[in-house]
């Protein structure tokens, strides 16, 4: 799994530089165009292959070198395209776009797969009683808080205190979510109490985002020009990353908690089906997993990574500053939404 084959010279050997840099790759762009839905779809089913997850912590520092040297030409002597890409799909998938620090390994979105799929089928399998909602919306709301805090936008920085805060709120609602709906389902069809779940997950994410990034609300997200220049920063574009970043964990898990249900109710009507009950969570988790697995990539797909928005519609004082500043040279701003 390592970034470099066997075959090929180490990082330890002597660099080559090359002379020409014309038909170099740009390393610091995603492989496909981010621009269009199916370009960003083959992006994050690159870098949120589950497989990644399981690279050395070596493997991954070898990863981040190769890419280093490469961009300043002294990669070893007979790299290809295809170790280089590697690489990248590795750093991608391992460091913050910010900071460059490797991310948890729970946090990234390599591990949303087998990760989610444990704590969704165990919260779709057990939600009938207070005490099974209580335990399993609290670890998906412990790794929902792990997940916004490592793929939040790093340049504002939030204080221990107001990650404990989060986490309180979003636990708290996901309970008070739950516990709420399912009293209110006790005499309704049993379907929709299998959707509580799904509503507890819905109203947490709504709460523990908003709050893991409100530096970004209340001070504003970092803005750049189109060559990564940093201009400002705007509490607007801080409103639209933080809900584009909403509706995509929303849209992620919503198949798999709204769609399973009903394949569990039709099932659950064999009577050979509910024989077998010591197999229903597993069968649930697997097909979580099966959800996931697509939904996952396709859910971080939704808006590009690189979030942009007109100059106008900017707050009046940034327009200003901009104005100011650059005059009509800056049309459109940049910024990281996170994931």
């Amino acid at each position: 799994m390592s970034a470099l084959t066997e075959d090929q010279p180490t990082l330890s050997e002597t660099a080559t530089v090359l002379n020409s840099t014309s038909l170099r790759l740009d390393l610091d762009k995603p492989r496909w165009d981010q621009s269009t839905f199916m370009g960003r779809l083959k992006h994050f089913f690159n870098i949120t292959d589950s497989r990644n997850s399981l690279y050395s912590e070596k493997e991954l520092d070898d990863a981040k070198e190769l890419i280093m040297r490469y961009k300043s030409c002294t990669e070893p002597p007979g790299t290809t395209e295809e170790q280089l890409y590697h690489a990248q799909k590795l750093y991608m998938s391992a460091f913050h776009p910010d900071t460059g620090d490797k991310m948890n390994v729970i946090g990234r979105m390599s591990f949303q797969v087998p990760g989610g799929m444990l704590i969704t089928g165990g919260m779709l399998q057990f939600y009938k009683t207070w005490p099974s909602v209580v335990l399993w919306q609290w670890i998906n709301q412990s790794f929902n808080a792990l997940v916004n805090y490592t793929n939040r936008n790093a340049a504002s920085p939030i204080s221990n205190k107001q990650i404990g805060l989060s986490y309180v709120c979003a636990t708290g609602s996901a309970l008070v979510a739950s516990v709420g709906l399912n009293s209110l389902t006790k005499t309704a069809p049993p379907l929709l109490a299998r959707w509580v779940p799904f509503g507890a997950v819905a109203a947490a994410n709504i709460v523990n985002i908003p709050l893991m990034r409100q530096q970004e609300l209340l001070y504003g997200i970092n803005l750049f020009d189109e060559n990564g220049n940093e201009v400002g920063k705007s509490k607007r574009a801080a409103v639209k990353a933080v809900t584009q970043v909403a509706i995509s964990r929303i849209t992620m898990c919503a198949p798999g908690m709204i769609i399973l249900p009903i394949i569990m109710e039709y099932l659950e009507k064999y009577p050979s089906f509910r024989r077998i009950k010591i197999l229903h969570a597993p069968i649930q988790i697997l097909l979580v997993g099966c959800f996931l697995c697509f939904m996952t990539p396709a859910a971080c797909s939704l808006f590009p990574q690189k979030c942009s928005m007109k100059v106008s519609n900017l707050e009046p004082e940034v327009r200003k500053e901009l104005q100011l500043k650059y005059g009509d040279l800056i049309n459109k701003v940049y910024f990281n939404k996170g994931l």
